[in-house]
């Protein structure tokens, strides 16, 4: 079972993808909405990070995200509404995928981040934008 973190600070558009991820038969282990919630709550047992750009903090998910990848070992994903706010990407961090995100979306970029973590090397859902790794 994939163990999902999500990183949102609109409470509804993070319950949301809270039942999504369960409907999909993954576990929430956690939401937060700003950075200094995030990083509380932060830990190894995190799989995968659904994280938006603009918190309640501000525009803090890329800082966010690249701890969880680089401190914690999540595979991240940013769900934005404003994937242009990520340039060339973040370290550490996989891609985006540009909200509203669909139940389809988000189980296909969530299926693909496990091949990933499996070591297989999948072909990534048409939605998501892969950031450049080298």
């Amino acid at each position: 079972m994939t163990r999902v973190f999500i990183v949102e600070d609109e409470f509804l558009i993070a319950m949301e993808m809270e039942s999504v991820v369960r409907d999909l038969g993954h576990e929430c282990v956690g939401t937060a909405d700003d950075l200094e919630t995030a990083l509380s709550r932060a830990s190894a047992e995190i799989d995968v990070a659904l994280v938006d750009v603009n918190l309640a903090d501000g525009a803090t998910g890329p800082v966010v995200g690249a701890r969880l990848a680089q401190e914690f070992g999540a595979e991240v994903i940013f769900v934005t509404a404003n994937p242009a706010q990520l340039g060339d990407g973040v370290d550490g961090a996989l891609g985006a995928v540009e909200k509203p995100v669909s139940l389809t979306i988000l189980k296909d970029v969530l299926n693909y981040l496990m091949a990933v973590r499996r070591g297989e090397n999948p072909s990534p859902p048409e939605q998501l934008r892969l950031f450049d790794q080298s």
